[in-house]
């Protein structure tokens, strides 16, 4: 089996038929009749049911076709770099970003400056797992700082830390002499809460669970910055991480912590363990998880 029975057999199935793979692939219809056969008695396997009138793979046929797809796939990225590298290119870094991690971030990406002057960073908040998922298998992002805990197995997931989540109450609320709460003392309150797929919302939700409790769910948002500008005007209560504060400049609203709030929720760093990463994504990563040694 050699790189070129891949694609003759890939381009094959694409196209349907050996006559239009042949074309495309710009040899004669024999010669590629003759490489699948010669594909199938190197591997000792039948990789399509003959029986049939239309082009059909057999299950082994499948498992190929998917794994010699990531293979070449994977081969074009690398043949790609090489030639960044080769006509030294402008480097590039990708990072995919929960918010909460804008507070560290930044000190990292100023390290990975100063070592590499001329790399252009780009950072894409991903905040559902579907987004996560989506943009690491599109080649979108380089890596992924999330809270996610992504189960498909080509994705390497990493924890790196742990934070505790705090309650934001609008100023001049009657909890705001109280040093900490719990999710008893804003039984009713309106609440402000993360949408379906968030997993900072089971988090929350966890949390009230261990409480003994259930929040009355108002507002359903995406972002912490839309649910701290609710609280601010007073529309209701809502959790989010402490670390997310600490890059907060100015609030209008009041801190607590949450009694109940023993279950921290886990930050991770996330990326396709099949896909070839530049050495200067190597270092990115290494970064982040000395960051928090």
């Amino acid at each position: 089996m050699n790189v070129r029975h891949l694609i003759y057999f890939t381009t094959l199935i694409e196209e349907g038929t050996f006559t239009k793979a042949a074309n495309v692939l710009h040899i004669a219809q024999p010669s590629l009749s003759t490489a699948i056969k010669n594909l199938e008695q190197d591997l000792a396997l039948v990789l399509f049911d003959r029986k049939q009138r239309e082009l059909t793979l057999t299950r082994e046929g499948e498992v190929l076709h998917a794994e010699a797809k990531k293979l070449l796939n994977h081969m074009g990225h690398v043949e790609e770099e090489m030639k960044r590298l080769q006509h030294q290119g402008p480097m590039e870094l990708s990072i995919g970003m929960i918010e909460s991690s804008k507070f560290w971030l930044p000190k990292v990406l100023k390290t990975m400056k100063q070592e590499y002057p001329e790399l252009h960073i780009e950072i894409v908040e991903v905040l559902g797992l579907q987004d996560i998922n989506k943009a690491i298998k599109n080649y979108d992002i380089h890596f992924a700082i999330t809270n996610q805990l992504i189960s498909e197995k080509e994705v390497e997931v990493q924890p790196i830390y742990q934070e505790k989540f705090v309650a934001l109450l609008p100023w001049g609320h009657v909890l705001e002499g109280n040093p900490s709460i719990s999710v008893k003392d804003i039984n009713g309150e309106d609440f402000i809460i993360f949408k379906e797929g968030f997993q900072t919302r089971e988090d929350i939700l966890n949390i009230f669970r261990q409480g003994g409790s259930r929040p009355n769910i108002q507002i359903e948002v995406e972002r912490f910055e839309t649910a701290c500008s609710f609280v601010e005007e007073g529309l209701g209560v809502t959790f989010v991480p402490e670390n997310y504060l600490r890059a907060e400049r100015q609030n209008r609203f009041t801190i607590k912590p949450i009694e109940e709030s023993n279950i921290a929720r886990t930050v991770y760093l996330a990326y396709d363990r099949s896909r070839y990463l530049p050495p200067l994504v190597m270092r990115a990563m290494g970064l982040v998880e000395e960051f928090f040694r």
